[in-house]
């Protein structure tokens, strides 16, 4: 069994040291679904939906939240990010919404909790102004592990190798 990174030898929580680590490009996206109703969908399309502007609210959420990671998640390295994009796509076929993420630092670890943050935060925050329509499904996805809203996730350094995030 391998050992974790974030637990001590009596069994505590600790941040991983990644004082020795060198600094590098980091890069992860993400990627989820919103499922609802056709007539939700339609909604958002015509710029009718109860609070306004539902997806530029909820991609400008998902930039935000990516910001906030480590105040979210306990024992994450803040990080000085240098591009959180999240874009939202309406999907028919669903029907709902397509939720992507990419972020990027230069820095001694990785930014996949921050991608999967932003579009959580994303899926959440598109959630609430359609709620009135009554979504079909919450946010769901697919993964190995982890949120449910998480369809896909990638992180790795720039220029190839798959980057571990202590």
């Amino acid at each position: 069994m391998s050992r974790l990174t974030h637990i001590d030898g009596g069994g505590r929580a600790r941040m991983v040291d990644v004082t020795q680590k060198a600094q590098t490009d980091r890069i992860a996206t993400a990627a989820g679904t919103l499922r609802c109703r056709p007539e939700t969908l339609e909604a958002v399309r015509e710029g009718n939906a109860p609070k306004g502007a539902v997806i530029a609210t909820a991609e400008l959420a998902g930039v935000m939240a990516a910001k906030r990671t480590a105040d979210l998640i306990p024992l994450c390295h803040p990080l000085p990010l240098t591009k959180v994009a999240v874009e939202i796509e309406m999907d028919d076929h669903l029907p709902g919404f397509r939720v992507g993420a990419e972020v990027r630092t230069k820095a001694v670890t990785g930014v996949e909790m921050e991608a999967l943050t932003a579009v959580s935060i994303a899926c959440l925050t598109a959630t609430s102004p359609s709620r009135r329509n009554r979504a079909a499904a919450p946010a769901t996805g697919r993964r190995e592990r982890g949120p449910d809203q998480l369809r896909r996730s990638r992180c790795a350094r720039a220029g190839g190798g798959a980057a571990a995030r202590h």
